[in-house]
């Protein structure tokens, strides 16, 4: 038996060996094999976007005229939502034989190419022209399907479709409820064809370099930007006749409100693309609107800098009649003021609470300052259209103080560790000379607030029986201060006691031993010295030094 086990190992370990060697040989030919795939420059496709990694760019590049690229990381979520959009973008633009495609990087994976385009955030999205890869431009359309489809189709053809006559610019402007229109005199001797490069304008694919000068270059970046809207342009003398103009014009056809608004080119200034832009997303707006689902991303993507709301009832007869006089009012205003009429009733119920209001209290006026949400109210409501506009004036021209929101301070409010302060309490505790006062200006519904309260509230316990420190919260959804804007939660400030004392915003880790810390130190943080565990582990270098101490090579 020994002998026969002693033959059978002879017999059976030249094989598990070999064996053995033979799958490290399998092992080590797949993953050459890997390496020869990453190394390559095949470009594979996904769901008809590119795959691109640093060996295959250049090449992706160089095969496409028009390539944007997604810049993403694997685990974001952002990135993930958008996906399914720029792949279904990806495959419309293929099926419509578009000279522009779509490629994604995995920037967390493909380092060299995140670093060389200065990626910082994801995703973020880059488009490359003709191959040049010095100056990519970045992405400024919606991040949806037919956001990306409608950018990218506006620089692989023509930006604005060129007019010949009357009835093709009457045609163009009956076609969709807004449309744009750019009357460029021609000054040169003829048209010079650009074929498929998006720069101009054009028929049946070509594209007009140098209509109209400078003043006609910025009226089609503009056009490739607002994707939006249809943009057209004309030369012939009797389209600037049909239309009633007599220089060069920019104009605005809406199927609402005024029907032709007109931007005459300055003849010394030319024409600015980032004020006509502004013009044409301002005057595209309709002069009252009604805060629905479908006009909200309209009304607050409009950078119009003040709002000014009418709350009402619409099944109330006697407040929709209202609308007149509030509608009268606009038309002074345009461009300064958007008005706008709230449901109370439907989706602005849902904005209620901004206001601190129910629906009992329509119909009511309010006017918002949008840079740092101040909101004004009439001391009593007048509807009429005069009354509305002195009032908006008297706001603008700074005579009006802010409605500020204060809830009722609870009983207990300054029995417990944590103060709980209300607008109407603030500053009798934030300013008062003799304590320093640690402030949470909080969201109820916010997960790091929630996240942190225990510690709030630990802290409290912590010095509850310091005279000279009072530790605070404030509901900022509920309460507003007229000196002190919160833009985010939480946010925590510290109020120094003394004279002539400046709020500080503490930001640093929100835990109990770091704010002990800074109250400690008086509102700043000490610097903390590096730890040193050896002698060995000194260096001539101080932290975070990259320059040699004087007389070092």
């Amino acid at each position: 038996l020994v002998w026969l086990l002693v033959l059978s190992l002879a017999w059976l370990g030249p094989a598990l060996g070999g064996e053995d060697k033979d799958g490290e040989v399998v092992e080590e030919e797949e993953k050459e094999k890997e390496e020869d795939e990453v190394l390559s420059d095949e470009i594979k496709e996904e769901n008809n976007v590119l795959v691109l990694h640093e060996h295959n760019f250049a090449r992706a590049l160089s095969e496409h005229q028009l390539l944007l690229v997604e810049f993403y990381a694997p685990w974001c979520g952002h990135c993930q939502q958008l996906a399914p959009a720029f792949a279904q973008a990806a495959t419309e633009l293929r099926n419509e034989s578009s000279l522009a495609r779509l490629g994604k990087v995995d920037a967390t994976a493909q380092t060299a190419l995140a670093t060389e385009f200065g990626i910082t955030s994801y995703p973020t999205l880059k488009l490359f022209r003709d191959g040049n890869r010095t100056h990519p431009l970045a992405y400024t359309g919606r991040m949806d399907t037919q956001g990306i489809v409608r950018w990218m189709q506006r620089r692989a053809g023509p930006s604005a479709t060129l007019l010949h006559d009357t009835d093709t610019a009457a045609a163009f402007v009956s076609s969709q409820d807004l449309v744009v229109v750019g009357f460029f005199k021609v000054g040169w001797g003829g048209w010079e064809l650009d074929w498929g490069r998006g720069h101009g304008c054009g028929t049946d694919g070509g594209a007009v370099q140098d209509l109209g000068g400078e003043a006609a270059q910025a009226f089609f970046e503009v056009a490739a930007e607002m994707v939006d809207m249809p943009f057209g342009v004309a030369e012939a003398a009797e389209l600037f006749q049909a239309y009633g103009l007599s220089a060069d014009t920019v104009c605005l056809f809406k199927k609402f409100d005024e029907r032709q608004t007109n931007f005459p080119v300055d003849p010394a200034r030319g024409l600015d693309t980032a004020e006509l832009t502004r013009l044409l997303r301002v005057h595209s707006l309709q002069l009252v609107m009604e805060f629905t689902n479908e006009t909200s991303n309209q009304i607050f993507s409009a950078k119009i800098p003040h709002h000014m709301l009418l709350f009402l009832n619409k099944s109330s007869s006697e407040q929709l009649s209202l609308q007149d006089d509030f509608r009268a009012a606009a038309g002074g205003f345009r461009g300064e003021v958007l008005f706008v009429v709230v449901d109370v009733t439907g989706h602005g119920a849902d904005v209620l609470p901004f206001f601190g209001m129910t629906p009992a209290d329509a119909p009511t006026l309010r006017l918002v300052k949008m840079e740092n949400n101040r909101k004004y109210q009439m001391e009593q409501d007048n509807f009429s259209d005069a009354a509305i506009r002195t009032f908006i004036q008297a706001v603008l021209d700074g005579k009006v103080k802010p409605h500020l929101l204060s809830a009722e301070p609870p009983e207990d409010w300054d029995t417990r560790p944590v103060k709980v302060l209300v607008g109407k309490t603030f500053e009798q505790v934030a300013f008062d000379e003799t304590k320093n006062v640690f402030i949470k200006f909080y969201a109820p519904w916010c997960p790091h607030c929630q996240a942190m309260a225990a510690a709030w509230e630990e802290l409290a316990e912590r010095y509850k029986d310091r005279e000279d420190i009072v530790i605070a919260e404030m509901d900022a959804t509920a309460n507003e201060l007229e000196n002190i804007t919160i833009h985010g939660f939480p946010t925590l400030h510290y109020f120094p006691a003394g004279p002539g004392r400046k709020m500080v915003e503490f930001k640093s880790t929100r835990d109990v031993e770091t704010f002990s810390k800074f109250l400690e130190n008086g509102g700043t943080l000490p610097v903390e010295p590096p730890p040193v565990s050896d002698v060995s582990d000194l260096s001539p270098h101080p932290q975070g030094s990259t320059q040699p101490l004087r007389g070092e090579r």
